[in-house]
């Protein structure tokens, strides 16, 4: 597929989407930018040799999230009856968090400006977020009068908790990155130019490990918070038996007892 909205790269095992509308602050609400995004994810979850999907935008903003215009003058997703309205959220910008959260392998957001909206939580449907000193991130729906309508209020408190979600969403406020880490909404934060070199350092670290593992481990972490423990180890259980029969994990045993790194394949 052609990609006209997005850039999207994969090198050595990783995956880079960026969001590539630096003319709307890269806002993420219409069908086209939507569709890429989709695809995208479905591309990585084909590719088993891919490892890891960095997401993150043109500068000078992460994504600036519902086309505010488009708002004003009732167009596009925003148009029509009240139940056209609802059925446009969830046939356009609600495939995001299910295409991105449902990504097997490890995300990283390199939050390189401003996400506000729904590029907040375009960041928060990613693992783990990186985040420039320039960035700037704000649960601003309530500030427009409208709220969370693409999967917010699940993220945010499962990343900051519930009393400081309640509090970014009832205020509106924007954070800067310092106040995002010292929060937990962010894991890291470095100088903007140093964003991607340190965002493909963590990117890099992760890829070298085994692919299955590595997506099975990912699945253990998510259906975790869902399930009863006695479940979560019956899950445990029948993967780590399928990690037992890799040659991967033979290789890491070997490397270990030979002391020398392991030379991991793709499945």
């Amino acid at each position: 597929m052609d990609f006209h909205e997005i850039l999207f790269e994969r090198k050595n095992g990783i995956a880079i989407l960026t969001l590539n509308r630096p003319d709307t602050r890269n806002a993420i609400s219409t069908p086209e930018i939507i569709e890429e995004i989709e695809t995208a994810c479905s591309i990585v979850n084909r590719d088993i040799c891919t490892r890891v999907l960095v997401i993150t935008g043109a500068d000078p903003a992460f994504s600036s999230g519902g086309n505010v215009k488009d708002m004003l003058n009732k167009t596009g997703m925003f148009g029509g009856t009240p139940c056209q309205i609802m059925e446009n959220y969830r046939k356009n910008i609600q495939r995001i968090p299910m295409a991105v959260h449902g990504v097997e392998v490890p995300t990283i957001a390199a939050v390189n400006g401003p996400a506000i909206g729904a590029g907040c939580d375009l960041a928060l449907m990613c693992d783990i977020r990186i985040a420039s000193d320039k960035a700037r991130m704000g649960e601003t729906f309530l500030n427009i009068g409208i709220i969370p309508g693409d999967g917010g209020a699940w993220f945010l408190p499962r990343v900051v908790g519930m009393a400081k979600a309640c509090e970014m969403t009832f205020t509106g406020e924007m954070v800067d990155a310092a106040e995002a880490e010292r929060i937990g909404l962010v894991n890291h934060v470095v100088p903007h130019a140093s964003l991607m070199e340190k965002t493909m350092t963590l990117a890099e670290k992760i890829a070298c490990k085994p692919a299955e593992a590595l997506r099975m481990a990912k699945r253990l972490l998510y259906s975790g918070q869902t399930v009863s423990l006695a479940h979560h180890l019956d899950h445990s259980a029948a993967f780590q038996a399928l990690c037992h029969t890799t040659e991967n994990h033979q290789e890491a045993l070997c490397a270990l007892t030979e002391k020398r790194d392991p030379e991991f394949k793709d499945p």
